[in-house]
């Protein structure tokens, strides 16, 4: 009797494949984990065997055979398993899709490409050594290490320069002696590069390999290879890098962990610090995720979710005061009132004051607007006409760098008329203020200054951010014009000022998560001034002084700001106090998308008709992307279990709804983005 084996496959569809197993092979549950090449219709596919069943749903007659087991990697964990089998459940994605697209394209391939070994440092590599730790530094590593062995999640609260990459440094090293592999999340590939440098200094033996979107396909094998072997005992990389196959796994690490960018926002979307936790539950060791601004998830999860309600701490909060170079203090935060001290040109009297005492004393300012181009929108004040996306609802937004009028959603770009498409006014306005708008204010202002500007159009790739960086540090620049790209992980020893151009529409955005993000990227931000022994001064241009947010960031109250906010959702029924998801539709025709998300909205699985709180179905905030008009689906739970039982049904009440061919949806567990 045949051998069966079952199949996990790359394919929308919620379920295994049944296989023989290939003439003159006999499989035990050893074999499980290992890739497989099967035929799948007319086509070859790579797959992972998963199970050994004793007999198949399918009559053997009607059995294809699997054409060769592939035994040129180790068989992958049980704990990987584990992982992408709660992600495929939680996410509410074919476990199938979930396995297949953590790999490499290498591996997923039918014809793979010869692996390449391990580049490695020669034997006589020196590791640096250790600086020494501040009190709280010690007593935050004590904490740990009492803990004891086993799962524990510590949340570690330190202020932007207190030193806690030098805590993950120590806690890699117990892992490194305890015969164990750590991995590391950074939210950013920009983050990886200085990261990867220290990483490497201290450990230049731990064969350290970095998983991220901007490796060349046969470095990302070569080094996912790495970490399945355990020749890498040290893994470091971005939100996928949470899928590394680690068979001595002991120590897991997420850096800036309230980055929203650890949540994937297409494909599978999953949040890579939440499977992180976890992973590291599953396998029995600890977790400590890292922030000068945690997430209020977060924050509640260290405060017994929520503040004063009694509940029991998932996590356990240390906390880091102080900074941990000598000399070295939180910089002064000050408020400029716009309404009194009204900038020109964005810059108001007191910051162009500050940016000339820097430029006489040979020190470096920073000057954050989350906000790239030169200008948000064109305009003709004759007709009102402004300069729409054709394919999104959305403005163009004005590029003069290379003259052209880009959208930022859908990448649509056109060149900048020279006379108004509806009336022919030749003189038309921009409005509102970018980056590069600010470049060149600033080179006017300032002409001796050197000025650069740090953005995802001057910083496309990997290279050229390290070359911008590289600069900074050497000194060449007196002024950086920077967005968020500048805000988290940077060490710049000369910069000593930072002004905040144009923060307030944050304030009163229709995004409830809106102040969260506001404030951490205004205490990040802030964070780069004064980290050495140069004091820091950071200047806020705000119409709005008085705001708690402003009074929280000048005393450098991060509990204070996530105690008053916790309240507020708390009071208002938003995370952490709920549990959402959301069903988004797109399609040519708005009326398509809402149509199909109020048959989804009629059509809960049986017995589960009470079980959520449904909100209408409506056009998404950016009601048009890329020629499509999308639609959006709320509906919440007080508790994450009973949103659970109720979307594994109701996903399956989805599918079945009769849609036009050119219609898409996908369902968001815990969504980031409204």
């Amino acid at each position: 009797m045949p051998q069966i084996v079952r199949v996990a496959l790359d394919v929308p569809l919620r379920r295994f494949y049944d296989y023989c197993v290939p003439e003159g092979e006999c499989l035990s549950v050893d074999d499980i984990g290992y890739r497989v090449r099967v035929p799948f219709g007319q086509q070859r596919k790579i797959g992972i065997i998963v199970e050994l069943p004793s007999e198949s749903a399918v009559p053997l007659a009607q059995l294809r055979s699997c054409e060769v087991v592939l035994r040129d990697l180790p068989p992958l964990p049980a704990d990987w398993f584990r992982l992408v089998e709660f992600c495929a459940a939680y996410y509410q994605a074919p476990v199938g899709q979930v396995m297949l697209s953590t790999l490499p394209a290498g591996l997923r391939s039918t014809t793979p490409a010869k692996p390449r070994p391990v580049r490695r440092l020669p034997d006589d590599t020196r590791a640096i050594a250790a600086p020494a730790l501040t009190g709280e530094q010690e007593m935050s590593l004590a904490a740990i290490a009492a803990g004891g062995p086993g799962f524990h999640a510590y949340l570690l609260h330190g202020v932007t320069g207190s030193g806690k990459t030098e805590i993950y440094l120590r806690l890699i090293e117990r892992t490194l002696a305890a015969g164990r592999q750590s991995l590391l999340l950074v939210p950013e590939i920009n983050l990886t590069p200085q990261l990867e440098a220290r990483v490497m200094a201290r450990f230049p033996a731990a064969g350290l390999v970095s998983l991220h979107s901007e490796l060349g396909e046969p470095a990302r094998n070569r080094n996912w290879r790495a970490a399945l072997s355990g020749a890498a005992r040290i893994v470091l990389g971005t939100r996928l890098a949470v899928f590394a196959p680690l068979p001595k796994p002991g120590l897991i690490v997420v850096d800036e962990e309230h980055d929203a960018s650890f949540k994937q926002q297409d494909g599978i979307r999953y949040s890579a610090r939440d499977l992180a936790v976890f992973r590291a539950r599953q396998c029995g060791i600890p977790i400590v995720l890292g922030s000068a601004t945690p997430s209020l998830e977060s924050w509640a999860n260290a405060a017994g979710n929520g503040a004063g309600n009694g509940a029991r701490a998932r996590y356990r909060l240390l906390s880091l005061h102080a900074r941990a170079v000598e000399g070295a203090r939180l910089p002064v935060v000050r408020r400029v009132d716009t309404r009194v001290d009204k900038p020109i040109d964005g810059l108001s009297g007191a910051l162009l004051e500050a940016i000339e005492k820097r430029l006489e004393r040979g020190e470096q300012s920073l000057l954050f607007l989350n906000r790239r181009g030169y200008a948000p929108v064109l305009a003709c004040m004759a007709c009102g006409w402004t300069s729409g996306c054709r394919r999104c609802a959305a403005h163009l937004v004005l590029h003069l760098a290379d003259r052209c009028l880009r959208c930022h959603h859908c990448g649509y770009a056109a060149a900048v008329p020279k006379a108004c498409p509806t009336c022919g006014n030749q003189d038309l306005s921009a409005f509102g203020r970018g980056t590069q708008r600010l470049e060149v204010v600033l080179g006017e202002r300032f002409p001796q200054a050197r000025v650069l500007r740090v953005d995802r159009d001057s910083a496309s790739s990997r290279t050229h951010w390290e070359a911008l960086v590289a600069r900074i540090h050497a000194g060449e620049v007196d002024i950086l014009v920077g967005t968020q790209m500048l805000a988290k992980g940077h060490d710049f020893p000369k910069l000593t000022l930072v002004g905040v151009v144009s923060p307030d529409a944050a304030l009163f955005a229709a995004d409830w998560r809106a102040p969260e993000r506001l404030f951490a990227q205004l205490m990040q931000v802030a964070g780069r001034a004064g980290r050495a022994d140069r004091p820091g001064e950071v200047l806020i241009q705000t119409q709005f002084p008085d705001h708690p947010l402003y009074a929280a960031l000048v005393d450098h109250d991060y509990p204070a700001f996530a105690a008053a906010h916790l309240k507020e959702r708390q009071q208002a029924g938003f995370p952490p106090y709920t549990h959402q998801a959301m069903l988004r539709a797109e399609a040519p025709r708005m009326a398509d998308a809402l149509s199909f998300l109020n048959t989804a909205r009629a059509c809960p699985p049986p017995g589960c008709e009470n079980a959520v709180t449904f909100y209408d179905a409506v056009p998404m905030r950016l009601s048009r992307r890329a020629s499509r008009e999308r639609g959006q689906l709320l509906v919440e739970s007080s508790s994450r279990r009973v949103l659970q039982q109720f979307l594994a049904g109701w996903v399956v009440q989805i599918e079945a709804i009769k849609a036009p061919g050119s219609l898409r949806w996908h369902l968001e567990v815990d969504p980031l983005e409204f």
